[in-house]
Parts: C-alpha cells; sequence; structure tokens
C-alpha cells in the first residue's frame, strides 16, 4: 500500500531534448511550414531583398563612399541610342530566335516519335549534347568558326561558292547570322524535349481514330498533335522571350568582350553589365535592369493574352 502510494506521488518525469524534437518532427500544424521554409528563405535573400535594392538603387546616383538620391535622372538618362540599340538587337534576336526554336524543334519531336524513326534514342542523345556544352566553349568555337580569315569555316565556304572572304564579325547582318546560329546549335535539342514530353501525353487512341477516319499525317498534326501541344508550346514561347531578351554570354564570347565594333553586338545585359560595373555606374545599371524586367513582362502579358492563357472575364 505504501509502496503504491509512493509511486502514484512521484512527479512527471520532463521531456528530454531528443523527445521534444521528436515531438516537433511529428507535430503535423508545423510540418508544412518546415517544409516551405527553405523555398521562403531563399525567395526572400535572393529574390525579394534584392529586388527591393535594386529599386532603391535605381533612383540613386552611387560613387564611392557617396550615395546621392537623384530621383528619376537614371530613368531619363535611359533615352540613349546606345540603349535602344541594344533593345533593338535583343527584340529582333527574340524574333527570329522564336521563329526557329519553335516551329523546327516541334517537327523534329514529331519525327522522333514516330514509329517509323529509326535509332530515335540516338538521334534523340545527339540532338541534346550542344546544351550539355558550355557557352564559353560554344561562343569560342563559333568566334573561330565566323572567323574573318581565310581559312575560318565559314570563309571557305563562301570561297567554294565563288565569293570573297567576309569579316563576319565586323559587320551587323553577318553577326547576327552568327548570333542566331549558335542559339539554334545550343537550344534545339532542349526544345525537342519539351515537345517529346508532350507528345509522351497524346493518347495513342486518338491517332488509331483518325487513322480509321482516314486523316493523313498532315492532318493528324494539325487536327491532333498541333492543339494538344499547346500547353508547352505556350511555355517554350514564354521561357524563350526570357532567354531572348536577357542573352549576353553568347555575344560576350564572339565578340571576344563586352566590346563590339560600332556597338553591333551590344545586349541589354551587355550594357547593364557595361554601366553598372566597367563604368561603376550601379544606379544607372539598376534602373536598366529594371526596364528589361519591365519590357520582358509586358511583352509575356501580351503573348499570354493573344494565345488564350490570360481572358478577361466577361460581364455578366
Amino acid at each position: 500500500m505504501n509502496a503504491t502510494v509512493q509511486h502514484a506521488a512521484k512527479p512527471p518525469r520532463k521531456p528530454t531534448n531528443e523527445t521534444t524534437l521528436r515531438h516537433f518532427g511529428y507535430n503535423q500544424k508545423l510540418a508544412p511550414y518546415v517544409f516551405v521554409a527553405p523555398f521562403i528563405f531563399t525567395f526572400l535573400l535572393f529574390f525579394l531583398y534584392p529586388m527591393i535594392s535594386t529599386v532603391i538603387m535605381s533612383f540613386q546616383n552611387i560613387l564611392p563612399n557617396q550615395v546621392e538620391f537623384i530621383g528619376l535622372r537614371n530613368y531619363i538618362n535611359l533615352n540613349d541610342p546606345i540603349f535602344f540599340k541594344a533593345l533593338s538587337l535583343n527584340l529582333r534576336y527574340t524574333f527570329f530566335t522564336l521563329l526557329i526554336l519553335i516551329p523546327m524543334p516541334m517537327l523534329l519531336a514529331v519525327l522522333l516519335d514516330s514509329k517509323l524513326m529509326r535509332a530515335r534514342n540516338f538521334y534523340r542523345s545527339t540532338l541534346f549534347i550542344p546544351a550539355l556544352t558550355s557557352v564559353v566553349v560554344a561562343g569560342t568555337i563559333f568566334r573561330l568558326i565566323f572567323g574573318e580569315m581565310p581559312g575560318s569555316l565559314m570563309n571557305q565556304l563562301v570561297v567554294l561558292f565563288g565569293a570573297k572572304p567576309i569579316k563576319w564579325l565586323k559587320l551587323a547582318d553577318t553577326s547576327f547570322i552568327a548570333l542566331i546560329m549558335l542559339a539554334t546549335w545550343r537550344w534545339t535539342g532542349v526544345n525537342i524535349l519539351y515537345f517529346l514530353a508532350g507528345l509522351q501525353n497524346i493518347p495513342r487512341e486518338l491517332y488509331e481514330s483518325a487513322e480509321i477516319d482516314g486523316a493523313n499525317a498532315w492532318q493528324r498534326f494539325t487536327r491532333i498533335v498541333f492543339p494538344m501541344l499547346k500547353p508547352v508550346t505556350i511555355y517554350v514561347l514564354t521561357i524563350s522571350i526570357y532567354g531572348g531578351m536577357a542573352m549576353f554570354t553568347e555575344s560576350y564570347m564572339i565578340f571576344s568582350g563586352n566590346r563590339s565594333p560600332n556597338n553591333i553586338g551590344i545586349t541589354i545585359v551587355g550594357y547593364l553589365y557595361r554601366k553598372a560595373f566597367e563604368e561603376n555606374n550601379m544606379g544607372y545599371g539598376s534602373a536598366i535592369g529594371l526596364a528589361l524586367l519591365l519590357i520582358v513582362m509586358i511583352v509575356n502579358v501580351i503573348q499570354l493574352y493573344l494565345n488564350g492563357t490570360i481572358r478577361r472575364e466577361k460581364k455578366v
């Protein structure tokens, strides 16, 4: 009896650290926040904080040991011929890369997905290899291919057709061709994979039904494949617009630096790099970066509205 009373009178044991951690780990209310915490921390540290700092710096004139608030002067200074030249290059580059890097990879993906295609896995791997190559290495190789010496690959091809060697990277039109060819070589395989993933989600029964109804290959492509690849196409279009407007490394490597002849290869990011880091004008560079962000957002919102992703709500 006494032993029972003494046993009942013992105070409860305090939870140890191990017990507390185990209880915290199995807490259903806290667990979601624990899993989301890394993303929130990364977003705040590497996106939101730099974004707010960029907005603040765009209204400042930043010099060594001196920061001066100058209002909208940096944005007014964007009325610069070099900025508009860079914007024009990026817009043309984006337009032509979209013109090539959406239809061509889509058609190649359809061919690679066909049952009649032999060695499909070999071609898939081969076309994806350029995406694994460093942009620095690829840009250096293309700079040699489009060299101005008679022994460069492109000049040898030109001479075969009876023309004289061309200084490819000294002229605006020919250097632009080099940039487009580099983008085509590098990103075709990536876009093919995107479209192949979309083709895997199309039920095979649709193809069989279309064949029974007498549809030919072109009709199957226009009535089945193309409409059902719309989500993938919109995704590829969106990221391609961003990639085209933010292009920098390709131009930097082809022209062996950020100073192309007569600024024929200057891009918006290249102009930002020149002003912010080469000339130590961080305020003006921040204004250029925010202008680029606004332009990309406007272009993408317009294309999302035109393809029906963003729709206006109808008034009842």
